[in-house]
């Protein structure tokens, strides 16, 4: 076994490979760039090495720098963990050229599942089944629609050397064909370097299902069972499960043996994951067809370690040291049902767009960390927790805004999503937008509980997933305001706590012969809600009067952000976190945020210039789809930003006139740079 290895990644799968190396005994070397110096994997590893600046091709994308910092520090292998140098066989081969030991398979390997199109030949030789499609190298636009026609509407064009969902687009008509390979291509060259694609029949209600593979250069080779990871947005993940829900033991053979054979076929040797698109239009007689190999180790692995018990990243070192599998396929068994859920610096109802900013708090579930080893000793933690950031850490725009990996377990699907409801419901995440509040409607949503899965699912359910804003509950209103209150009685110089007896420095509402009367407006996504708030002069009972009703608030406990309040005789409890004008609610339902709207804060201030577009986060202008002076619809597109090496439409919010763009395609903006000069009709 190793005695050093240097992690070639950051974030939470760097800390993932951390944590089993130091379990091992094994020391570890961090990289890292300008913008991670004091980030958590650095602190969980041994040494550390400066790679670069903050931009990924100028750090984590330079191989010679981490081939350099391994044979420095007398690392003897580099884990490339996923995304990055991870699937790259030039960097393979290059650790072996430096007399490395590269933690994942040979280079040929890598080459060989690298380009989507040349795989899927591999596949067709190996009997492994194929979806229909063009996967040559013939990349003309015209000859591309053509085949695309002569497949049949919808296709899906997707980058021949793509992953993690760029690089995709989804064609519904002939005529949309020319403009989605244009899109598609600049995202391929953006995030792989390589432009080509390949077009496939779109399955209208495919399910998505992986097999995780292994083999040792012993030439055994295992599969570890599936992965349902149907639940996605913009063709990435949002939800992973195992075992996949309703897949009989029969079909989970076939797929295991042909995932096997897949492997097989390119000689592979470590962690690797064959990906199948399931049709299961016609029951569970449907067929399935290889969609891709990924030749590393998959973010949603860890609910492979729930339910086998077996620690992926140790076999990973083992059978790069040389050794044999730990287990052969008798001896693998299924236990239980685990979730996983992608926790991301996101907004859901802005199109899923990256939210950058500091994580000013952050608080979960208690998690218990993965004891992990040779299968089941008995059962596991229902609540597991891999995260690469810290309450004060910050989510820039050069890297991918995951938070958190929650995986949950249970001795069923329906323990595992009770547990996975109750954990969403005890996170909170102040900073920046998250989807946390979208994943507590998606996994108690009757299509994911019921396991009515395909990758349509969010789409289908949009109404659902993503519900009108509604004023806020009497409930949160009440703990918004006495957190408010609160606040009011500690700035209080003659709170009750205080020695001062001073009445004219109370903050607590008392008047000399009558009671204070006072309003306050709190605001959420839909609209303002004006309140009166009666004091009743002894600092802990008011009257709130909201909608002609009147109810009483009395405050029972508080420390730190900790309310214990009693309304109207029913007791009530949620931490209620300040941050700025906005009050997060904290509560059995979730996270509940309301802008606390105080007119002296703003006065002096004018509501914000009209007509203009600004950019939503920091990124790239890569199209410009409309020239000065051109009248637009509502909805029109007006030019594409890439940001986090995804492509985003600023659309016209109105019809009106285009009066000036004021950046060029390859400019780079800044978060909320104004765009372009926009005339309403």
């Amino acid at each position: 076994m190793f005695s050093k290895i240097l992690i070639a990644n950051r974030g939470e799968i760097a800390c993932r490979v951390a944590a089993t190396a130091r379990r091992l005994g094994i020391a570890t070397v961090a990289v890292y760039s300008d913008a991670d110096a004091r980030a958590k994997h650095v602190a969980a590893c041994d040494e550390n090495v400066h790679l670069g600046s903050a931009p990924a091709k100028e750090s984590y994308l330079c191989g010679d720098k981490i081939i350099a910092a391994a044979l420095a520090t007398g690392a003897q292998a580099i884990h490339p963990g996923y995304g990055f140098l991870s699937e790259n066989a030039e960097f393979a081969q290059a650790c072996a050229d430096a007399g490395l030991v590269f933690i994942g398979p040979p280079a040929s390997a890598i080459r060989a599942m690298g380009s989507k199109s040349a795989a899927k030949a591999l596949m067709e030789t190996a009997a492994v089944p194929l979806v229909p499609g063009y996967h040559g190298e013939r990349q003309e636009s015209d000859f591309l629609r053509g085949e695309a026609d002569r497949i049949g509407y919808p296709v899906l064009l997707k980058a021949s050397a793509g992953g993690g969902g760029k690089g995709m687009r989804v064609v519904e008509r002939s005529e949309d064909f020319v403009a989605a390979l244009a899109s598609c291509k600049r995202e391929a060259i953006s995030s792989f370097g390589d432009d080509r694609v390949l077009v496939e029949k779109y399955l209208t209600r495919p399910r998505h299902i992986e097999i995780q593979v292994f083999a040792d250069a012993h030439g055994h080779y295992v599969y570890l069972f599936e992965r349902d990871c149907s639940v996605q947005r913009r063709h990435q993940k949002v939800l992973e499960e195992a075992p996949a829900p309703g897949l009989s033991a029969e079909r989970r053979a076939a797929m295991g043996e042909a995932a096997v054979a897949a492997a097989r076929a390119v000689g592979y040797v470590g962690a690797g994951t064959v990906e199948f698109i399931a049709d299961y239009s016609h029951g569970e007689g449907g067929s399935f067809y290889f969609m891709e190999m990924n030749t590393r180790l998959q973010v949603e692995h860890p609910v492979t370690e729930m339910i086998t018990g077996l620690d992926l990243v140790e076999w990973q070192l083992r059978v790069a040291a040389g050794q044999t599998l730990p287990l052969q396929q008798n001896a693998l068994r299924i236990h239980g049902h685990a979730i996983e859920a992608r926790i991301y610096a996101e907004n859901p109802e802005k199109g899923f767009l990256p939210s950058i900013g500091t994580l000013a708090r952050m608080r979960s579930a208690t998690a218990v960390e993965f004891q992990l080893g040779q299968g089941h000793a008995g059962q596991p933690a229902q609540v597991r927790i891999d995260s690469g950031v810290r309450e004060g850490d910050a989510i820039s725009p050069f890297y991918d805004p995951m938070i958190a990996k929650l995986i949950v377990w249970g001795a069923d699907r329906d323990a595992a999503l009770r547990n996975m409801a109750r954990a969403l419901a005890q996170y909170q995440v102040v900073g920046l937008a998250t989807n946390i509040g979208f994943l507590q409607r998606l996994v108690a949503g009757s299509a994911f509980s019921g396991a009515d899965l395909d990758t349509g699912l969010i789409e289908r359910h949009r109404d659902t997933l993503f519900p009108p804003a509604s004023a806020p509950a009497i409930d949160t209103l009440a703990l918004a305001t006495a957190a408010l209150l609160q606040e009011e009685l500690q700035a209080s110089p003659a709170s009750p706590t205080s020695r001062c007896a001073d009445p004219w420095a109370s903050t607590s509402g008392w008047r000399l012969n009558m009671r204070l009367l006072r309003t306050l407006t709190l605001e959420n996504e839909a609209g303002p809600t004006t309140l009166q708030i009666d004091y009743a002069g002894d600092g802990r009972h008011w009257t709130l009067h909201i909608d002609g009703q009147a109810h009483a608030l009395q405050i029972d406990a508080a420390h730190d952000n900790r309310l214990q309040i009693n309304l109207d005789g029913r007791n009530l409890q949620a931490d209620v976190v300040r941050e700025g004008e906005w009050l997060h609610v904290f509560g059995q339902q979730g996270q509940r945020s309301l802008r606390h709207v105080d007119p002296m804060a703003h006065a002096g201030h004018s509501e914000a210039e009209g007509g203009r577009l600004t950019a939503p986060m920091p990124g790239k202008i890569v199209a410009l789809l409309v020239q000065k002076g051109a009248s637009v619809a509502q909805g029109a597109p007006l030019l594409i930003m890439e940001a986090m090496k995804m492509e985003h439409t600023i659309a016209a919010p109105a019809a009106g006139t285009v009066e000036d763009l004021l950046y060029a395609v390859g400019d780079q903006v800044a978060e909320g740079a104004q765009l372009l000069e926009f005339k309403a009709a």
